[in-house]
């Protein structure tokens, strides 16, 4: 099967590619700076933002199916234009399609959020992501959306841990919440939900997310034990002392995909074991 992997280059997108290669896939991937390391994957210099750049490479590729990791935070054209051009060409050639969104389409409740809960974005990227499941629903409507949580590894990759890493050293000023709640999940098991849905006919939202709900701080506790650091040496604060316009507690209900997904989705602290091997 062919698979495009739009956004192949990044951390997500990187991954999706590895397994798929693994896996026996035929593998193109679209980058926009440099393209990625992964081996056996055909690389596609593609700015999202040009629907007829996009067309021609769906023309020259004509991929089964097509998953799509690529955004830019601070891009509306990138995150919620690019995704529609990308849903119209898969759309136009019969392409299955899985689109990658996020739990910053919502603005934070004490109550878990079901697939189906219409976005309620405070912050830009949050927008962008909203309206980009909105094209990619209207155009094409069999595609599988996926909201995830934070996206975390075992090393610094993640920009995540690499977050946490950073909050470790005393010069750094960074400080990590102690009042913004995701349920982060890990890059590999994302990855391998999202090809069992390039594989199968799933259409419409699906939350994907890891098992339990951590504060930022809880979550650089465990990097910082991970890779062998003190978690005294964390700094806190809450998003109200840092001025910042975040949504707090954001927790994804998961009882769908459980329901339609094999993939295991591993706790953070498994995930992030990886670090001491």
């Amino acid at each position: 099967m062919t698979l495009l992997v739009v956004g192949g280059s990044g951390y997500l997108g990187g991954e999706v590619c590895r397994q798929a290669v693994a896996a026996g896939f035929d593998v193109a991937a679209t980058y926009h700076r440099g393209p990625g390391s992964v081996p056996g994957t055909r690389w596609h210099r593609v700015d999202v933002r040009d629907r007829a750049a996009v067309d021609r490479l769906v023309d020259e590729v004509r991929p089964r199916t097509v998953v799509t990791t690529a955004y830019a935070y601070a891009e509306w054209a990138v995150t919620a234009t690019g995704a529609a051009h990308v849903a119209a060409a898969a759309e136009r050639v019969g392409a299955r399609l899985v689109h990658v969104s996020s739990d910053a389409v919502h603005g934070g409740r004490p109550a878990p959020y079901g697939d189906d809960v219409d976005p309620t974005p405070v912050y830009a990227y949050g927008a962008a992501k909203a309206a980009a499941e909105t094209a990619v629903r209207l155009v094409a409507p069999r595609a599988a959306v996926v909201r995830c949580s934070l996206i975390i590894g075992p090393d610094a990759r993640s920009q995540q841990v690499s977050l946490c890493l950073e909050a470790l050293s005393p010069d750094s000023g960074v400080r990590l919440f102690t009042d913004e709640i995701r349920v982060p999940v890990g890059v590999g098991d994302l990855a391998t939900a999202l090809l069992e849905l390039a594989e199968g006919d799933y259409a419409g939202m699906l939350n994907v997310a890891g098992p339990e709900a951590l504060s930022r701080l809880e979550l650089g506790e465990l990097v910082a034990r991970a890779h062998g650091l003190d978690p005294a040496a964390l700094r806190s604060s809450t998003i109200a002392e840092s001025g910042l316009t975040r949504p707090a507690r954001v927790v994804l209900d998961t009882t769908r995909a459980a329901e339609v997904l094999k993939t295991r989705f591993r706790p953070a602290e498994e995930i992030l074991a990886a670090a001491k091997s």
